[in-house]
């Protein structure tokens, strides 16, 4: 397919190929068994693809769609060999992906209309949320644009403390205040304080209590409201982290979150140490939120911006 070709550096791409590796591995070792033997796609090959594409996180939905979409093919072409499986499935996946309105970038960009432009990250704890926001923050800040962060995580110390590291290592602006104050209150002091110094970006980062949804819902829901006090538009972007490595369980606070706020947007992290790539495919498709950024590594450079041929064209190299 033409839009198979590399629209990123090559750093970027090794680093990509590098970060999926696990992933293709193991998928690839288990497609070669199911194939084994076999000179012509018939049910018995798509049974065993559909059991690969399960236990790799795709999800079992996202699954009978990509399987579907091979079947029309089989019948169509009427004999697929083995061999033409791995390219079907390339072109089938990313054709899936495609559907998803996002995944094309190649760099950290913002509305140039939208100053400051409004991020509120949401997400569990554990899952990378605060290294997350940092990464950003660094990518922000590397392509000239004036970053400040707020702190309205207030439940854990911790969390504030994090982000002080990140700030001080990125050298960019925290708003915090003590451990249990109001977030709303925070994120109402950061959006002042960004409008203030003309700031191009504001990260936001909240609380990951999921224990109790409605709590989370109002408490989400009132830090909004107050933000819209000083950005009445804001924010612009509500952004769910998500641990890749913990595959089905992503899917679940995928869900949660959904049902608790409105997400726009999703960051899948870890991808680097897991087989469960996957899920990244399972999640765009499920949820019809785009994947705007994925973790492929530990280092600042490491957090990337989804490009979803690029990420097929890696997974299928």
């Amino acid at each position: 397919m033409s839009f198979f070709k590399n629209i990123f550096s090559k750093e970027k791409k090794e680093t990509l190929d590098k970060g999926l590796e696990k992933t293709k591995t193991t998928f690839f070792d288990k497609l070669s068994k199911a194939v084994a033997g076999k000179s012509k796609v018939d049910d018995d090959v798509l049974d065993n693809l559909e059991e690969i594409l399960v236990s790799s996180d795709v999800g079992v939905n996202t699954t009978l769609k990509i399987i579907d979409r091979i079947e029309a093919r089989v019948s169509k072409d009427k004999f697929l060999g083995t061999d033409e499986l791995n390219k079907i499935l390339r072109e089938e996946i990313a054709g899936l992906l495609s559907e998803i309105d996002s995944g094309n970038a190649t760099e950290f960009e913002i509305p140039e209309n939208k100053k400051p432009y409004v991020i509120m990250v949401v997400g569990v704890n554990g899952v990378g949320k605060t290294t997350t926001i940092g990464k950003l923050a660094y990518q922000f800040k590397k392509a000239g644009k004036k970053v400040v962060l707020g702190a309205a995580d207030t439940f854990r110390a911790a969390a504030i403390d994090q982000l002080q590291i990140w700030a001080d290592r990125t050298d960019v602006i925290l708003v915090k205040q003590s451990m249990g104050s109001d977030p709303a209150s925070v994120a109402f002091d950061t959006l002042q304080s960004a409008v203030n110094q003309n700031a191009d970006v504001v990260i936001i980062d909240t609380a990951g209590r999921l224990h109790n949804k409605v709590n989370l819902m109002n408490e989400l829901t009132k830090v909004k409201r107050v933000m819209q006090k000083v950005i009445p538009d804001a924010p612009h972007d509500v952004l769910l982290v998500l641990d890749g490595s913990t595959g089905q369980n992503a899917f679940e606070q995928a869900k949660q979150f959904t049902a608790a706020t409105e997400v726009t947007s999703l960051a899948v992290t870890k991808l680097d140490g897991t087989a469960k790539g996957g899920v990244v495919i399972g999640i765009s498709d499920q949820f019809k939120i785009p994947v705007k950024y994925i973790g492929v590594g530990e280092g600042m450079e490491d957090l990337q911006v989804f490009n979803k041929f690029e990420f097929v064209d890696s997974f299928f190299k």
